[in-house]
């Protein structure tokens, strides 16, 4: 066996982004050494990006890849700490909202310069515009998803919907008849990432806004009003699964795949958890239920090179490697996302899937997060609104205005 060139280490969740030690040694060398902070999406994560690491190496004996898993709750204040400490990576994987902000700081390098027109062929054009700013490319698409609607097959078909909830009407309805019976209606996120994202859904579908064409806060609507309300009415009426600012994202996920949930809406990544974890599971998949129109989200996650870097070239040469088909192919299976390369996209594994075709039937009325410097701000004091009504300490209206106030300071 030859010497194990790279390091793969996760880092802990307990008051912060503690690093705990390698998980297998790794030998001193003379090669480059490119430092890649990835973010967890499963256990499949590390191992891959390790598998990934690896077979680099072995292509490119002087470079090294060292691969450190940090959980996404943690990981923008892990990258700052990071950043502020002087112990930058070469390369990491970001919420690609959060980029306009390193790029305002000055942290992350233009990609443009490294990329020959072949690799940039590669991506779907509609994947790359949230990684570009000023014209200028900071952010390759590692993942992208939307978002729909799951629903449990046999707990919808006695509710009266066999073929799912179509508006949030619908939805009510659903759940009240689920209400009762040993399991939950509607699965409603209340806390950490995305527990804002879960109410634009609704704030979307009924015709809102986040931001107006000045860049200021636009939530506080009546649509943005009239979706709090459809969910704290829920929350109220039993509804949901009950102490909703106790779930985050993967508790509703393993509710879901339990069987103890009618519907919740997540994205695609759940159908692999599904065939892995709840094989015998009955589902299917409808789109965000509408209100007064039809929307999702969109979102992506970025790879990107920070400035400070010595060895740029090699990690670039790093990333030519992962945006090639086979490691995109086997990563998108392995986690679920939608392809971002257009030859992923051929793949049969992806044009023939029609539960994902779902999705990509979706992303022609998406929403994307804004853009814009301050915006990670905004969302903590969505966030705080939202817990806030939903635990019955402010009403909806009121909630909402003193957000937006907050943001109107910030943006």
């Amino acid at each position: 066996m030859g010497r194990q060139m790279t390091g793969f280490r996760r880092r802990a969740v307990l008051g912060g982004a503690a690093a705990l030690p390698l998980l297998r040694p790794t030998w001193a060398s003379a090669a480059e050494t490119v430092n890649f902070v990835v973010a967890e999406y499963s256990n499949a994560t590390g191992p891959y990006f390790e598998q990934m690491a690896q077979e680099f190496h072995k292509a490119n004996p002087s470079i090294d890849v060292k691969i450190d898993v940090v959980n996404w709750n943690v990981l923008l204040q892990t990258l700052q700490t990071d950043i502020s400490g002087g112990t930058t990576p070469d390369l990491s994987i970001i919420g690609t909202r959060w980029l306009l902000d390193f790029v305002k700081d000055g942290v992350a390098e233009p990609l443009d310069s490294y990329m020959t027109p072949e690799i940039k062929e590669r991506f779907v054009p509609i994947f790359l515009q949230p990684g570009s700013i000023g014209g200028k490319i900071y952010g390759l698409p590692i993942a992208a998803s939307a978002r729909a609607m799951f629903y449990n097959k046999a707990i919808m078909t006695k509710a009266g919907f066999p073929n799912g909830p179509a508006t949030w009407d619908d939805v009510v309805a659903a759940a009240g008849k689920i209400k009762g019976t040993g399991v939950y209606g509607f699965g409603l996120q209340g806390k950490e990432i995305e527990t804002d994202v879960y109410w634009y859904y609704a704030l979307w579908s009924y015709g809102g806004e986040l931001v107006n064409s000045q860049s200021k806060a636009a939530f506080d609507s009546p649509a943005g009003v009239k979706a709090l309300t459809l969910y704290k009415t829920m929350i109220d009426q039993g509804l949901t699964q009950p102490g909703v600012t106790g779930y985050n994202r993967e508790d509703l996920q393993n509710l879901f795949k339990q069987g103890r949930l009618g519907m919740v809406i997540t994205a695609p990544f759940l159908i692999g958890q599904i065939a892995k974890e709840s094989p015998n599971l009955q589902y299917g998949i409808v789109p965000v239920p509408k209100g007064t129109t039809q929307s999702t989200y969109a979102v992506t996650d970025s790879i990107v090179m920070f400035k400070s870097s010595k060895v740029k070239k090699s990690a670039f040469k790093f990333l030519d490697f992962i945006f090639s088909k086979q490691p995109r192919v086997l990563f998108n299976k392995n986690e679920g996302f939608l392809p971002t390369t257009k030859a992923v996209a051929e793949d049969p594994y992806f044009a023939g899937d029609p539960r994902l075709k779902v999705f990509v039937d979706l992303m022609p009325r998406a929403h994307f997060a804004p853009v814009i410097v301050g915006w990670e701000d905004v969302a903590k004091d969505v966030i705080d609104a939202l817990q806030s009504v939903y635990l019955g300490n402010a009403q909806p209206a009121a909630a909402l205005k003193h957000a937006e106030e907050q943001a109107d300071q910030v943006l």
